[in-house]
């Protein structure tokens, strides 16, 4: 599509008078920063980036940008490195000034805007002793990290993030503004909890809370390589014990204060420090190196996974998953296969790669085509951020990433059950189809996205409806 004109960029600052909104455009003091992204590589000169403040806001720029066959895509939390909340010329409809969260202590429930992250709501909900189902990281967007299913710390009690949603206010293609609950649109909002990013602008959503009276256990630990047996035979015994209320991540990682690739562990307990120092004393007793696990309240909790200080320069999420239990020689060649890529590369030591145990008992109890989300099944996620800063090194990084996650895929898809999905679709890139990360949902996916995006406006995240071609931005 051609670069937004000038006089379109007046005829839409014209049309959001007398709103909050701001359009931003190259040779504005702001444009700059407003197209940088988490990922260099992910950075597009926009033809403007406006920043909306209401749902009636989103509405009118996707109406505009309808009526005059303008690109546009949506930028919540930014931290896509498909390059799906950026574009080259056309308009970026920036959430980032929707943050606010309303916590009510009464019904237990909390709003939130489509551009909060998880440690806006963790703020909002800790003075009422409560919490909700939210990411691993608190600096992760909330609307993209639910509409995709969700996993995070208390996954193993309470189930996926999608599982605690009550409602959806979203922005659909032709503009209309729709509610989606289970009483209100509820095919709309079956299609949400799991493609959500592929039917429209989802600007508030409201999760059912949590009481959190206490603090809970966890930390960050490096251990270094010899340890990895240890910590294997923990992981499979944590995936024997299934307790749910119990969180388990281990992977490698390349910290400048290590002179070798470590072993990052992070343990998580809901429960007193007995209960949680009696169930990780295997790998407490193991004798880290470096970092401390202790008793800290949820919030500083969820911070501790973050990608922090968040690297400049270029990064990829890539992903898939893995079944328990593992052998120690197959994850040691990953490492091996990971320790590789940090001593043969400059400046890639912020890379990680985790696998991540949180129970799924909770995932199982609701069934398959309950919710669009397919990732419902006896395994686990494996994530991995590759960080780097030299543009020279962006198809080696990325090559050497998808080795990795090939390798495990494969070991992990041994066990193969006729219902299983690639990976989790916020972990995917766009060389995975719809049809291997939404399975047996995908048909109705498509029926739905007919009906309320027949254009496929919504296709950057995953094309649903060119599943064997994989996602290509439009």
């Amino acid at each position: 599509m051609p670069f937004l004109s000038y006089a379109h960029i007046l005829e839409l600052q014209q049309q959001l008078e007398g709103t909050r909104a701001r359009v931003i455009c190259a040779g504005s003091d702001e444009y700059a920063e407003s197209i940088k992204r988490w990922s260099d590589t992910c950075e597009k000169e926009a033809g403007a980036v406006v920043k909306v403040t209401s749902t009636s806001e989103v509405s009118e720029v996707i109406e505009f940008a309808r009526k005059h066959r303008i690109s546009f895509v949506v930028e919540a939390g930014g931290h896509s490195t498909t390059g799906s909340s950026a574009s080259h010329g056309g308009i970026v409809i920036s959430l980032s000034q929707m943050r606010k969260v309303l916590t009510d202590p009464a019904s237990k429930t909390v709003c939130v805007q489509g551009g909060a992250t998880w440690q806006d709501v963790n703020s909002s909900t800790a003075p009422y002793d409560l919490v909700v189902v939210g990411a691993t990281s608190s600096h992760a967007g909330v609307g993209g990290s639910t509409l995709g299913g969700g996993y995070g710390w208390l996954t193993g009690r309470y189930g996926l993030i999608i599982d605690s949603l009550l409602s959806a206010k979203m922005v659909l293609a032709d503009g209309s503004i729709v509610e989606a609950s289970e009483t209100t649109s509820p095919d709309l909002f079956w299609a949400v909890r799991g493609a959500g990013q592929a039917f429209g602008v989802v600007t508030e959503l409201v999760f059912r809370a949590y009481d959190m009276k206490h603090h809970v256990f966890g930390g960050a630990l490096y251990f270094t390589p010899e340890k990895l047996p240890k910590i294997v035979d923990f992981a499979n015994e944590f995936h024997r014990r299934m307790d749910v209320n119990s969180g388990f991540m281990f992977g490698f990682t390349a910290p400048p204060f290590m002179t070798e690739t470590a072993i990052l562990v992070v343990p998580f307990y809901n429960g007193t420090r007995e209960k949680a120092e009696d169930f990780f004393n295997p790998i407490l007793s193991a004798s880290p190196v470096a970092g401390k696990a202790d008793m800290m309240s949820y919030t500083r909790l969820n911070a501790v996974a973050n990608i922090e200080p968040s690297p400049e320069g270029r990064k990829n999420i890539n992903g898939t998953n893995i079944s328990l239990p593992l052998d120690p020689d197959f994850v040691h060649d990953i490492y091996n296969q990971f320790d590789r890529v940090m001593k043969s590369c400059r400046r890639v030591g912020n890379s990680v790669l985790m696998f991540e145990l949180l129970p799924y008992t909770h995932i199982l109890e609701v069934p398959l085509d309950a919710t669009a989300c397919a990732n419902r099944g006896r395994y686990y996620n494996v994530g991995s951020v590759f960080c780097w800063q030299d543009p020279d090194l962006d198809h080696k990084m990325l090559t050497e990433q998808q080795d990795i996650i090939s390798k495990i895929e494969n070991y992990g898809s041994r066990d193969e059950g006729e219902n299983r999905v690639a990976a989790y679709a916020n972990y995917a890139g766009h060389n995975i189809s719809a049809a291997k990360l939404f399975g047996e949902n995908l048909e109705r996916l498509q029926q739905l996205k007919r009906t309320y995006d027949p254009n496929n406006v919504f296709r950057r995240w995953h094309d649903l409806l060119h599943p064997r071609n994989g996602s290509h931005a439009g």
